[in-house]
């Protein structure tokens, strides 16, 4: 009698498991919708306004929008940018994760900390920092100035600006996959004989290589859409001091680079 218990409570187990995990037609429906929805709203909606504004006028005219010295020069500038500062993450980010994952250092769990401060500081605070070190009345200002070395208001300081903002990405996708990874395959390779650099590209990345994709897609996306650090490092929102295209100013910026706020303001 017992065994037989035992087998019906064994048997009818899992049916109990799956009606309890199952919801009924409504409910799925209902949060179906609601995902539907709120992609809809929040994501969906505003990319078709901003296509339906672009092309409004017609294919022709986006493109020949495209082909505007200004245009081009911000395409170029962001490009510029962008390419500089993949190598430079993924630098950072493979040794962070190979220190952070293979190896138990005091302070570990506050550089891991340090490596998400960009997430939570706000884009126009980045680039204020480097403003208050690398601007003419900054800490490194005088010294910079001395030796004729531009990088606030200049291309440097907008690379910075993006890497700065961009480098937890590569770090954070590479970590985990580091720290799971373990210590005995290197060991292995290390053992057969091969160096560390065989035993890197060998054994390692090989592992690794699709978050490392995705980190530096991540990345290049942010780097792509980055506007609050870039603005600042690059004056963009100091003063609005920015002309029309044939460097030509308005009346407006003419007035606003005679106030004298705005001229001490630009000199930082």
């Amino acid at each position: 009698m017992a065994t037989t218990l035992a087998l019906r409570n064994f048997w009818s187990a899992p049916d109990k498991s799956a009606r309890a995990t199952t919801e009924s037609g409504w409910v799925r429906w209902s949060l179906i919708g609601v995902a539907v929805l709120f992609l809809g709203v929040f994501l969906f909606l505003p990319l078709a306004v901003v296509f339906a504004s672009a092309f409004a006028k017609g294919i022709s005219v986006y493109f020949a929008a495209l082909r505007e010295p200004d245009a081009l020069a911000a395409i170029r500038l962001t490009l510029i940018a962008a390419g500089v500062a993949v190598p430079m993450n993924l630098v950072f980010g493979i040794a962070a994760a190979w220190a952070i994952g293979k190896f138990d250092f005091f302070g570990k769990s506050f550089l891991v900390t340090l490596i998400d401060l960009p997430f939570s500081v706000s884009p126009v605070v980045s680039g204020l920092i480097y403003v208050l070190i690398f601007g003419l009345q900054g800490l490194l200002g005088p010294w910079l100035a001395a030796h004729n070395v531009k990088i606030i208001f200049a291309v440097p300081g907008i690379v910075l600006a993006t890497v700065f903002v961009t480098f937890p990405f590569v770090a954070r996708e590479l970590i985990p996959l580091v720290h799971a990874q373990g210590n005995e395959e290197e060991e292995a390779a290390l053992t057969l004989g091969a160096s560390g650099w065989q035993t890197f590209f060998r054994v390692t990345l090989p592992n690794i290589k699709w978050g490392l994709l995705y980190g530096v897609i991540l990345r290049n996306a942010r780097a792509m859409g980055e506007f609050g650090a870039v603005s600042v490092v690059s004056g963009h929102i100091r003063g609005e001091l920015n002309g029309r295209p044939g460097n030509r100013q308005s009346s407006r910026n003419r007035k606003l680079t005679r106030h004298p706020r705005l001229e001490r303001g630009s000199q930082l």
